[in-house]
């Protein structure tokens, strides 16, 4: 418990295989065992599948980083509150204009329908949370963020604790020890993000 959310604490925080949960008081956790998203197994249903061929949504990255982060923010069915308060949303902010945090967005039309963001070190990527507001649109923004960190050499993919909706992706849990081992390779590794972090086109 305490210390701030100043960019080089959550910078070591993420180093060292934790995270913050709550601003009041401001906590920090390191579960065990923890959740990953392997790059090279994640599961693409059938239905999945179809709406990613038929290009129903356009995928942009960088584009909109606060929108996505106040979504995720945003009360939702089943969702009345979430963790991300006032607080987190600036302090990610503050890390993605270092170029520490990224999004990757899902768009219908001129408006966000969806997307994912985290934080990125590295090899090291930390899935912080999604949103959707159209069906699929969140599982379509985690598709193309883990070909796109795969194909940025990126190694290890962390999203904390597995969901339902995540274990059905390919989720799987590891022991924090083993974690903590292939944490300390990936943030080591000379992967950027994005080049200069500019938003793409997918």
């Amino acid at each position: 418990m305490g210390g701030d959310f100043s960019a080089p604490r959550l910078l070591l925080a993420y180093r060292s295989g934790i995270f913050p949960w709550t601003d009041d008081p401001i906590t920090w956790w390191s579960p065990d065992p923890r959740a990953i998203l392997e790059l090279d197994r994640f599961h693409v249903s059938e239905s999945l599948a179809r709406v990613i061929r038929k290009g129903v949504f356009a995928i942009t990255i960088d584009r909109a980083f606060r929108q996505v982060v106040e979504g995720c923010a945003a009360p939702a069915a089943g969702r009345e509150h979430t963790w991300i308060s006032r607080n987190f949303i600036e302090a990610y902010t503050r890390l993605h204009k270092k170029g520490h945090a990224h999004s990757v967005e899902c768009w219908m039309g001129k408006q966000l329908i969806g997307g994912i963001y985290g934080v990125s070190i590295g090899g090291f990527f930390a899935g912080e949370s999604m949103f959707h507001r159209a069906s699929n649109s969140s599982k379509v923004a985690l598709y193309h963020l883990t070909r796109h960190l795969r194909d940025r050499g990126f190694v290890l993919f962390d999203i904390q604790l597995a969901t339902p909706i995540t274990r059905q992706l390919g989720a799987i849990t590891i022991p924090r020890e083993k974690y903590l081992c292939r944490l300390a390779a990936a943030v080591e590794m000379g992967c950027t993000f994005l080049p200069q972090s500019k938003g793409l086109n997918r």
